[in-house]
């Protein structure tokens, strides 16, 4: 199978959550065994608040980044360990076809189970693109491609989400597209 069909197999409805990641500050990560989603706070302990401008807040754009969601199956062919996937950003990494076609702007995705405390994000309309510091990380190669057409398409630099009912999420649960 070539990489684009690997990309192209994630499952459209029902997938997993395989990593989960929280920016304490600037530079560093924490790969966790649990994280907790807040309609408020985003992912407790994340500085993705602290990132935001006075006049996004103000007009309440930084909720359209409060949560970033990207593919694991993306970012399993830029890198082999979970600290090195954690240093793309995102704090939240599924098997799910996370592409437009898949979830336009206002898409639900659950995480975990809802009758257990599990979570629910809301796909926005910002775009998530390839920084300064993912040509860093992963080369510019990697920038070009996830930047490319059908990178874009598939959101393979991945997408901007807010929380819409808090909960507790874990690797291997259940993410599904409601």
């Amino acid at each position: 199978m070539s990489q684009m069909d690997h990309l192209r197999a994630a499952p459209a409805e029902l997938g997993t959550l395989d990593l989960v990641v929280r920016r304490p500050a600037n530079g560093e990560r924490e790969v966790l065994d649990e994280g907790v989603l807040d309609e408020v706070d985003g992912l407790v302990g994340d500085n993705w608040l602290a990132r935001a401008r006075s006049r996004a807040i103000a007009e309440g754009r930084h909720l359209k980044a409060q949560v970033t969601v990207m593919s694991s199956r993306m970012i399993g062919l830029l890198a082999d360990t979970d600290e090195e996937r954690a240093l793309a950003g995102d704090q939240l990494y599924v098997d799910l076809d996370i592409s437009y076609a898949n979830l336009p702007a206002g898409s639900r995705i659950a995480l975990g189970d809802p009758d257990n405390g599990g979570a629910v994000i809301e796909v926005s309309d910002k775009p998530h693109t390839g920084c300064a510091k993912f040509v860093r990380r992963f080369g510019e190669e990697a920038v070009v491609f996830v930047n490319s057409d059908v990178g874009r398409e598939m959101r393979l630099r991945g997408l901007n989400a807010r929380v819409v009912t808090g909960g507790t999420v874990r690797p291997g649960d259940p993410v599904r597209k409601i």
